[in-house]
């Protein structure tokens, strides 16, 4: 039995990150096999509305309003917190995002506990049997904490988020000193142009990898993507071309996507990209290549050309729309 602490993260709109939704599942379901419980945290200028939102998913919360994060980058205010419930908690757990890596460091070093980062899953023996995919996901390794108290990073998109039953409790907190831990000032935010959803939420993405050799084939991944309602995606490669921007990456060094549908066109699944798409509900590959290795794990493999079969999908697509 012991206390399971998740750190909420919140957006720059005010909003609770979904995946702090996901690591609150998770808690949950540790508490309940562990017989122990599981409490939010949630520190922001104005904690309210996302404290309320974690609040779904966790019997208790507490709200903590920091003014001062209108301004200020939230990592090291949101660790000063986390120090003061810490201390009466066995573990703590949070998304493994850069705001949450962040937080997570900041604890390791002021609290003296150990870290497991970047959890694919995690279940209940005794304590926390966190399950981590390690060498670019070649092999999958299973650790827990010898000090029977840890923190943990959970990757996006491992746990599908489930509200609780009945809607936990939100208190109101009160702000704790910073224990010497200098805070940063936002001196500018730039804002990515561009209206559609990150591809983290996206239920549909249509990917493109070095096969698609340029602007041609990326216009197929764009129509594609917009015939389907879906978002567009990229393997490492095509990103390094220049080819689709950095932000649409999905793999070990980009993205961890889960969508019902990952549709990969002249993607070979090498196993970095692999890492960040194979949870998906389905897999449709399109490559000439028939060794490919993402032959291997998709769930449909068109040996063909992008270009031929981009176009007859689209045509059957618009058919159907029309």
């Amino acid at each position: 039995m012991g206390v399971l602490l998740v750190i909420g993260e919140v957006m720059a709109d005010g909003s609770l990150a979904r995946i702090s939704t996901e690591v609150a599942t998770l808690a949950r379901s540790l508490a309940e096999a562990s017989g122990g419980e599981a409490r939010g945290l949630v520190v922001a200028a104005d904690p309210a509305a996302p404290a309320a939102e974690l609040a779904r998913y966790l019997p208790t919360v507490e709200a903590v309003a920091a003014p001062e994060l209108r301004d200020h980058v939230a990592p090291q205010r949101v660790a000063a917190e986390g120090v003061r419930l810490a201390e009466g908690a066995d573990h703590v757990l949070l998304g493994a995002s850069p705001d949450g890596r962040d937080v997570a460091g900041i604890l390791s070093a002021l609290l003296g506990r150990g870290l497991l980062a970047n959890a694919t899953a995690v279940s209940w023996d005794a304590g926390p049997v966190v399950e981590m995919s390690v060498f670019g996901g070649r092999l999958d390794t299973w650790s827990g904490f010898t000090g029977g108290a840890g923190i943990i990073t959970v990757r996006p998109n491992v746990v599908t988020a489930e509200p609780a039953a009945t809607a936990g409790k939100v208190t109101n907190g009160v702000a704790a000193p910073a224990p010497g831990i200098p805070s940063v000032r936002v001196i500018e935010r730039v804002a990515e142009a561009g209206g559609a959803a990150p591809i983290e939420e996206a239920r549909i993405i249509v990917a493109g990898g070095r096969g698609v050799g340029g602007a041609d084939g990326v216009r197929v991944v764009e129509e594609l993507a917009a015939a389907l309602g879906g978002a567009i995606g990229a393997s490492r490669a095509a990103v390094d071309a220049g080819w689709i921007p950095y932000s649409q990456q999905i793999g070990q060094t980009g993205k961890i996507v889960k969508p019902e549908l990952y549709l990969a066109l002249g993607i070979s699944g090498a196993i970095q990209h692999k890492v960040g798409m194979r949870t998906s509900g389905a897999i449709v590959a399109v490559n000439r290549d028939t060794d490919a290795p993402i032959a291997e794990f998709a769930d449909l493999f068109v040996a063909g050309d992008l270009f031929e079969v981009g176009a007859a999908l689209l045509t059957r697509l618009r058919a159907r729309s029309g």
